[in-house]
This record gives C-alpha cells, structure tokens and sequence, in this order.
C-alpha cells in the first residue's frame, strides 16, 4: 500500500496570491494530510467514521438531523437519557469481508459510529419521536414544560 503524501506544488506570481488564498491552501493540505494519515486509506489502521449532525432549536421541540445514507434501519440506535441523545449504528461495506484489495478505491466511511449530544435543554423522553427518510435520520424532541418559552407579565406599582 502507499503511503506517500501528496504534496501540492502550485507557482503562482505573489501578486494574485492573497494571505487568505494561502491559509485555504494550507488548510486543504492539513485536510488531506489528516486524511491519509488517521482515514484508514494510507495506514492499516480501520477508519473511524462520524455522521453529520444538525441540532436546532423550535418553539416547543428540538429538532436533531443526522447524515445516514446507507443505512438500514435495523443498524441503526437511537437513545435517550439523562439529558444526552445517542444516535448509534453501523455501515457495512457493499464489498464482502476480506475482498477489501480487490477494491480500486474505497472513500465511503463504514464500519461502527456513535454520536452523544448534550441537549441544552430538559425534553419530555416519553415523547420523543424517531424518521428516517431520504438517509436522514429526524429526531423531534418536545421540550418540558419548564423549558418552553414562558411570557411574563409585568405589572405596573
């Protein structure tokens, strides 16, 4: 296997080249640099994988939207307690065990992931309700009472 890192040799002429057009180039460096290094692809090393997730705030819910194409609902979890929801599972490769050399390129992330979020509020657990569509896994989480926007009025002395 190679483990050579490629490294981007650009002449540019210093006037078009901007200290923030440098930083992108270095960042996209680091990038690949960590790719190879920790994905798995230039080591012997399994991969190590995380889905991404957004996590927002409605009126009277949080919302949790995680990445999961691929995914059978049979290899995937998803936990509550004490505050912190986990969203657990697998991706299998699509080539059989052991066939991994025979495979010309392999970028797709497999393998076991596991993600915890704190929740920044309280959430009724009974409640909480679980889609998946489209390789998004939707989480809708009704927030307590006590953490629900409350008006208050103020009276005048």
């Amino acid at each position: 296997m190679n483990t050579t890192i490629p490294i981007r040799t650009t002449q540019v002429t210093p006037a078009l080249w901007s200290p923030v057009d440098r930083l992108a180039a270095l960042r996209q460096d680091m990038d690949r640099l960590w790719e190879l290094t920790y994905s798995g692809r230039g080591s012997a090393a399994p991969a190590a994988w995380s889905p991404a997730v957004d996590l927002y705030d409605e009126a009277e819910r949080l919302v949790a939207k995680i990445e999961l194409p691929g995914l059978c609902r049979e290899n995937m979890t998803v936990n509550y307690q004490d505050g912190v929801l986990t969203v657990s599972g697998e991706r299998l490769p699509d080539y059989p065990e052991g066939k991994e050399a025979d495979c010309y390129r392999a970028e797709r992330a497999s393998g076991k992931f596991s993600r915890d979020m704190a929740l920044p509020v309280p959430v009724q657990a009974d409640k909480i309700q679980a889609a998946y569509k489209d390789g998004v896994l939707t989480v809708l989480m009704p927030k307590s009472e006590d953490a629900k926007p409350h008006k208050v009025e103020v009276s005048v002395s």
